[in-house]
Formats: C-alpha cells, structure tokens, sequence
C-alpha cells in the first residue's frame, strides 16, 4: 500500500536523542520506502525537559535568554521561547529553579525559591507576551510559589508588617498577601501551566511528604513544610475565597501548581495537552494515512498521559493509526490494549545499557526499525485503514 502521508510525533530519547534528531531519523526511514510519501514532522515533550526546544522548533520561534536567579538566588542565565509573533512565551521553570543547577549538598527546599521562574514571566510580559505555557517539572523548590509571586510583584508580609523573602521556610510565618504592586501585564495574560501529576497542596500525598526528600529535605523539614503548606493555603482562602487545597497538581513542584492556579487563575493541563494543543496537533494528522510516535522507554506510565499516549488520543479521534517506537519496550499487551497498533523496540538484540545510549547507535536503529516497518506496512495492506 502506498503510503500518502504521515506524521511523526516523537518524543526525545532522554539522554540519547532529542525529539528533532528522532523526527529526522525516522523520515529517513520512511523516505527508504516511500520515497514520494508527504512526511509531517513535528517536535513534541510533555511539558518537562525538552518542552521549550519542541515548541520553538513545531513553530519557528526564537529564543530568549535572560539573567535571572537560581533556586539560592545565585545570578544565572535562564533561556525561554518566544511564539506566534511574540505573543506566546513557553518556559521551563527547571531553567530557573531547577534541581540541576544546585550541587547534591546545595539542596534545601527549606531555602530555595521559584524566584528566577518569576523573573522569567516577568521578561516574557515585559515583551509583550500574554499568553504564558509554562512547564514545572525537575524543580528544587517548595515555595508555594512564593518566590515567583513575588517577583511578579506580590508581596508577603508576617504579622508583624515585616515583608517575607526566602524559601519554603517562610511559608508558616505569612500573615498577609499584598497585590497592589503586581505588574500590570498580568491583568491580561494568559498562563497555562503544564502539570502531570494530581497531588494536592499538603498532607501525606502533598508536595512535601511526596516530593520535598528528593529535593534534600529531611523527616524533619518536611514537616516544617507540610505545616508551612497548611497554613498558606489558609492565608490564601482569606485573601481571595480560594481553597487551593481542593485544586488537582496544586502540590506539584513544591506546591508552585497551587500558586500559579489560586493566585494567577493559571490551567493546569497535562504537559502534552498543552503541547498539542500549541501546535495545533488535530489540524496536522488530518488525513494522515499514519502516525508513528515514541520515546526512550514505553511503559505503563506510556499509557498513563506521556507524550505518545497524548498522540494516540489526538489520532483516536480521527481514526488514524499509530504506531510507536522506543528503546526499550514494557507492559506491551497493555500498550495494544490503550489503542496503539504496534508497540517496537528499536534494538536488534541484547544490548548493554551503555550501549543501548549511544546517540549514533540509537540514530542507526531508528532507521533500521522504521524501514523495516514501512516494509511491512506496505504489503500488509489489510491492517492500515
């Protein structure tokens, strides 16, 4: 069967291939076979790692590098992407606030802050920006999002008058929530933050009890946080009627999720929601004849919202099939049974992990596997609509 069109929509390979080089590699492929086939390639990531370089490049943005604050308030160099004409800003608060800017014994939620992500928001607005997609993954903090308020403007004062800087430690000890020097662009933006996780603001499952000891936080500090989390959940219903503590992800990343939704009105998508929804992800697969998708590994949490599950629900909507690729293979009766109509690994053999990594090697098997693929494909006739 001759193949007219079809979309690639590939995660990266963490820490082997990004999502670019696997579009280009699985082309190659397609192109050995169908040599006349209209190939579609798009970036995509699920609002973590890797969410900025995809969008910039599905839409021909640019890049914007600015000078802001690392999680210890250390002068750092923070890049983001500019879309549609400098109306969309897409940022990665990890390029900020993240866990990989501070050395293992650094690490200290009680002390770091989402400051520099707020700082971040502020150029973007400054720009001209006013729809803000915002991704919170890898983060070293456990704020609240205190940090990245206040340098939107908001102020935070103890109940002595005195205003309050700092880390998750100064949670327990706000009184009051000042907005009248908030910057004005806020008032017409738009803020659409990508969350993948549904961990409410405090308690056992909330942002300190679940994710605070990664971040260097002890038994000891993670109760200091909960409480911290506890009680500006309640200066925040007094300040504005919002009970935070009743919003899904509102504890994800240190509880930024709860400070961006209850004190900006910011969506809380899954991070490929956002993604295919900027790049307009429905109007591309139309009348496609096939999609393939992928990432370093499939697996149940494939199945459970990353990025080639988000593809596999956009297509189901239109009837196409989809096809994924990855580098290691798990669960895949479960992966048929979600809708994927075949589940590949790239790997021709044992191999070892070191191997398996290899940048070069993983491009020569995504060639190899999607070729063999569109082979088969060709002359298996009956399984393609």
């Amino acid at each position: 069967m001759r193949m007219k069109k079809i979309v690639i929509a590939a995660d990266s390979f963490k820490g082997s291939v990004r999502s670019i080089e696997v579009a280009e590699y699985v082309e190659q492929g397609i192109k050995s076979v169908f040599p006349e086939c209209e190939v579609r390639k798009v970036y995509i990531a699920d609002g973590g790692e890797g969410t900025v370089e995809a969008l910039v490049s599905s839409l021909n943005g640019k890049y914007v590098e600015v000078n802001v604050h690392d999680p210890l308030m250390r002068p750092v160099v923070a890049t983001y992407g500019i879309l549609e004409e400098g109306t969309v800003a897409v940022l990665e608060m990890a390029s900020a606030s993240g866990l990989t800017l501070l050395k293992p014994e650094e690490r200290n939620p009680l002390k770091t802050t989402t400051y520099g992500t707020g700082e971040m928001m502020a150029d973007a607005l400054q720009r001209g920006c006013r729809k803000l997609l915002v991704g919170i993954g890898g983060s070293a903090t456990n704020d609240g999002g205190t940090g990245m308020l206040s340098a939107l403007g908001f102020r935070f004062y103890s109940k002595e008058g005195n205003e309050l800087k700092g880390g998750g430690e100064i949670l327990s000890r706000i009184a009051s929530i000042d907005n009248r020097y908030v910057m004005e662009e806020l008032a017409n933006a738009e803020i659409t933050v990508a969350c993948d996780v549904t961990n409410p603001f405090s308690g056992p499952d909330g942002a300190a009890y679940v994710y605070a000891p990664q971040k260097g936080a002890d038994s000891c500090m993670v109760e200091e946080l909960d409480r911290g989390l506890k009680h500006f959940a309640d200066v925040i219903k007094t300040y504005n009627g919002i009970d935070v503590e009743l919003i899904p992800g509102a504890g994800a990343a240190g509880g930024l999720g709860g400070g961006f939704a209850a004190l900006l009105g910011a969506r809380l998508v899954s991070g490929i929601e956002m993604v295919l929804e900027t790049i307009r992800f429905r109007e591309i697969i139309r009348s496609a004849d096939l999609i393939i998708t992928g990432e370093g590994k499939l697996d149940l949490q494939t199945a459970m919202g990353k990025a080639p599950r988000g593809v596999l629900d956009a297509a189901a909507l239109q009837g196409i099939p989809v096809i994924a690729i990855g580098g290691s293979v798990e669960n895949t009766g479960m992966l048929n049974e979600q809708g994927f109509a075949g589940v590949f690994s790239i790997q021709p053999g044992p191999v070892t992990l070191e191997k398996a990594m290899e940048h070069d090697y993983t491009c020569r098997q995504i060639v190899r596997t999607v070729s063999q693929l569109m082979l088969f494909v060709g002359k298996m006739k009956p399984l393609i609509k």
